[in-house]
């Protein structure tokens, strides 16, 4: 949503959503849908598997991969998005992979100590391209630039509030209710996919996710904990906020970027079974806020990507045949 009115100075701008997973509304037109390859959580933390499984539709993604019309396009932009990208090898197009999983393309980018074969083959091959734009906390290479952030963000005056703000989004209400009502102390804003409408659970504010209320939530709170994501950690950082973040078990990305978080000294936690408490306490009575100006990143990324455009067909070779259908 950041991107698009800049991108609409270029030219004509077709959005292809891909997907059925997410809480979120897009605010602008969509040209194209697919039900995609999403992922799903259980409530402990983890992604459930059988529910990935259950939307993997072999013959619906040969067609789809072989209807979307991207030969008709000057310039394709994928997001780490599996339909797009095999399309463009298919018809041998140029494409662009822009978003934060292109800056694993880089030896540069963090990893955790114990890397994982499968996780590393899977954020090389899923969304290949003919070049690669990454975004990441810091510029860990020449093709990476640092995080987008929502205007709402950028022009808003952060301040504190006494509560906390959670966002753990492969968690559900009982278990949220279990790991934080034991701190009567503190007060909480818990954005929850379960939720459907606000109510209150003894320190507990439970909250439907909404874009609008959770970024003011951010903009007020004393302090996030969050999944090792990008966008919400980015945030954080960039208002200056006390974060903590807590990776989704399995999903290698995320131990990716908390590994990132931790050479900026973020308190990131492999699971909330071990000593939550302790380690709870001991954040909020830490001092370590970690700041960074993302401010000027998409003009700097468009600049890159609109000057680079010359040779784009030099790497079809690259991409075709790698994928499955």
């Amino acid at each position: 949503m950041e991107l698009l009115p800049y991108l609409q100075e270029y030219g004509t701008v077709d959005i292809f959503l891909s997907g059925d997973n997410s809480n979120l509304l897009l605010d602008a037109p969509v040209k194209y849908r697919s039900k995609g390859l999403s992922l799903y959580y259980n409530c402990t933390g983890g992604l459930d598997y059988w529910q990935i499984l259950k939307g993997y539709h072999p013959l619906r993604l040969r067609n789809e991969i072989r209807d979307l019309p991207v030969e008709k396009y000057d310039l394709v932009i994928n997001d780490f998005e599996y339909i797009t990208a095999a399309a463009c090898a298919r018809k041998k197009i140029s494409s662009v992979n822009f978003g934060h999983q292109a800056s694993f393309r880089s030896a540069n980018t963090p990893r955790p100590e114990k890397k994982n074969a499968t996780g590393e083959w899977l954020l090389r091959n899923y969304g290949k391209a003919s070049r690669y734009i990454g975004l990441h906390f810091k510029k860990y290479d020449d093709f990476i630039f640092t995080p987008f952030i929502k205007k709402d963000i950028l022009e808003a005056e952060p301040s504190e509030k006494n509560y906390i703000t959670v966002y753990l989004s492969s968690y559900c209400e009982p278990n949220l209710k279990k790991l934080f009502h034991p701190f009567g102390d503190f007060q909480f804003e818990i954005f929850c996919r379960e939720t459907k409408q606000a109510h209150r659970s003894g320190n507990i504010l439970f909250l439907p996710v909404d874009k609008k209320r959770f970024d003011q939530s951010l903009i007020r709170c004393t302090g996030i904990i969050t999944g090792a994501g990008f966008e919400t950690p980015a945030e954080a950082i960039h208002l200056g906020k006390k974060l903590m973040a807590i990776p989704i078990r399995g999903q290698y990305e995320q131990l990716c970027n908390a590994a990132a978080l931790e050479e900026m000294n973020v308190l990131c936690l492999k699971n909330t079974a071990d000593s939550f408490e302790d380690h709870f306490y001991n954040w909020v009575a830490s001092d370590i806020i970690i700041r960074n100006d993302y401010s000027r990143t998409i003009p700097e990324c468009l600049d890159y990507l609109f000057s680079s455009q010359d040779g784009k067909e030099t790497l079809i070779s690259n991409i075709v045949g790698d994928y499955l259908f």
